[in-house]
């Protein structure tokens, strides 16, 4: 089973790349569209629900590798940022009242709340958003998307209530990389081991290797939870997870990781399944940087060779869904490219023979001793050897993914999940463990960040994302179902699987 802790450190650390995302209108920071519709049946205000989860964070910080399970039960809940990313990829207002953009694109002025006080009593003020600011850009940090803030020029705080941010360049994303920093009590003496935010949640216990309570917030600024407190149950292995929902240890399961798990649920009125919108892609990688995968033919050889719908039929049964290149259907510049790169072994052969490979060649398919990825590297290696492709699978754990592959860049293929949403501009990044480098690439990407409109930065990244479709920089296998199960009377929980982050407030429990 997945080493989770390592495992979701990595899923993290994976979002090191430059980010771009659309602009958004401002919505109601209580409301968050893509949440369970409420229970007909009168809620439990005093309830106490219980989450189960596969991803306990490896501690409590974001900017210390905490990982997943630390965005899974802190973001949003616990700490809150000027912006709110909602469950289903739009924007709101949340610590930022309103915020101002400069003719020229180039400051971002942002108002405060009133009434805000962290955790511990201590009152908002601009001051501590600049602290968390230069928390996330720190040397020593390694936020998800430390790189992208590199074009802040400056922070200014001109009285308690305004935070000017002054860029270098026009950044369309601006917003949607803020919703991204938390804000955190500067005076926090150990952000690893304790929490001081301003949520509607207060950090309360963490037991290692079991559960983290987190209590309602009676203080909070904003609309009070649904409920009085939430533990996240962490386990290791998934028959367990499920066995825990069908004997009432827990309410709910945060991401289904197996349709063989759903079969107890299935046609039983005391449980309900929801299957939303992921963002998690199963990649094969290739280090493009190294012969023959620095070749467009062999990878798009590679791509043509495998039959993906049986492969996700094997790894899903029916559930999930085939896409042609990094980008999901939730990011606005999707398009369906997966006839770019068709199953076809015939073309496969004609691709080989043009790269100098008719005879084929062996290359080490770096594969983590998680699923699903043992399962797809075996996969991988029938349909390859079909077209005179040998591939030797070298079982890795999640630690020495992240050292080898990630840091060392010492692979020639590996199998990894991407978990967030629009990241297909980590393509413009040479320097990313992949090594894909395209001018033109990178060159669109540049010109979509400064864009003045979103129509523009779409128009931009759509480009981009064909041509690195085309040359199949990777192989895009499929992307992950997301799947909540919960017991039939709860209500009010987040149905779509964006960057992990898993919202608790509205849940209630008749």
């Amino acid at each position: 089973m997945r080493s989770r802790r390592l495992a979701s450190t990595i899923a993290a650390l994976l979002a090191s790349g430059l980010v771009l995302a659309g602009c958004s209108s401002p919505s109601s920071p209580s409301t968050d569209p893509g949440t369970t519709g409420q229970s007909s049946v009168a809620a439990d205000p005093a309830a106490a629900i219980e989450i189960g989860s596969l991803y306990e964070p490896g501690n409590l910080s974001n900017v210390d590798a905490g990982g997943q399970g630390v965005v899974e039960a802190f973001n949003g809940n616990v700490y809150e940022s000027l912006i709110k990313l909602n469950d289903d990829g739009s924007l709101s207002n949340l610590l930022a009242e309103d915020y101002q953009v400069s003719d020229d694109g180039l400051t971002y002025t942002f108002t405060l709340r009133d009434g805000v006080t962290f955790h511990s009593g201590k009152a908002l003020t601009s001051a501590d958003v600049k602290a968390s600011f230069e928390r996330v850009t720190a040397e020593s940090s390694q936020a998800a998307r430390k790189a992208s803030y590199a074009v802040v020029d400056s922070v200014e705080t001109p009285d308690e209530k305004t935070v000017v941010f002054t860029l270098s360049s026009r950044s369309i994303s601006f917003p949607y990389l803020i919703s991204y920093v938390w804000i955190v009590n500067p005076d926090l003496a150990d952000a690893k081991t304790e929490a001081d935010g301003t949520g509607p949640y207060a950090f309360e216990e963490w037991r290692r290797g079991s559960t983290l309570t987190i209590a309602r917030n009676d203080a909070y600024w904003g609309e009070a939870p649904k409920n009085a407190e939430v533990t996240f149950h962490y386990f290791t292995d998934a028959s367990a997870l499920g066995n825990a929902l069908l004997t009432d240890e827990i309410d709910l399961i945060t991401s289904l990781q197996s349709p063989d798990s759903l079969t107890p649920f299935e046609n039983n009125p005391d449980f309900q399944i929801s299957e939303g919108t992921s963002t998690v892609k199963e990649l094969l990688a290739f280090n493009d940087r190294v012969e023959p995968f620095n070749d467009a033919k062999v990878r798009r050889a590679i791509y043509s060779a495998v039959d993906r719908e049986k492969l996700l039929d094997a790894i899903w049964a029916g559930r999930g869904t085939l896409i042609g290149s990094m980008v999901p259907p939730t990011d606005p510049w999707y398009e369906d490219l997966t006839s770019l790169n068709p199953y076809d072994p015939e073309l496969s052969k004609t691709l080989l023979a043009e790269a100098g490979k008719a005879d084929g060649f062996t290359f080490t398919l770096q594969t983590p001793n998680y699923d699903p990825h043992p399962q797809v590297a075996e996969f991988l290696k029938s349909e390859l050897a079909k077209v005179g492709i040998t591939v030797e699978i070298k079982i890795i754990t999640a630690d020495e993914w992240y050292s080898t592959v990630f840091k060392e860049r010492d692979f020639e293929a590996t199998l990894q999940e991407h978990v967030n949403d629009r990241d297909v501009v980590w393509y413009a990044n040479p320097d990313f463990y992949w090594g894909y480098d395209n001018a033109e690439v990178q060159k669109l990407v540049g010109e979509a960040e400064q864009a003045e409109t979103p129509e523009q930065q779409t128009e931009l990244l759509t480009q981009a994302n064909t041509i690195i479709a085309t040359e199949a920089a990777s192989n895009w296998l499929f992307l992950f179902p997301q799947i909540v199960v919960a017991r039939s009377d709860v209500s009010g929980f987040p149905v779509n699987g964006l960057n992990s982050q898993f919202y608790v407030s509205g849940i209630s429990k008749a």
